[in-house]
């Protein structure tokens, strides 16, 4: 499938609404809820998720 998104930086295949990787349809994405997802990308949405609430619990023991 292809697709045209304005926040997709084609050099480095991410997104620049959300920073990070793109996948189609992801919470906060401009297509979420206009595309269905995978289970497979159900799955590595919930792993990105967890990595990042990791990466904030781990920034708050720093400060």
């Amino acid at each position: 499938m292809t697709f045209y998104c304005k926040n997709l930086d084609i050099n480095t295949d991410q997104c620049n609404k959300l920073h990070s990787e793109c996948i189609m349809g992801r919470p906060g994405c401009v297509l979420e809820g206009r595309v269905a997802l995978s289970e497979e990308l159900e799955k590595k949405i919930a792993k990105l998720e967890e990595e990042r609430v990791e990466r904030v619990r781990q920034r708050k023991e720093n400060v």
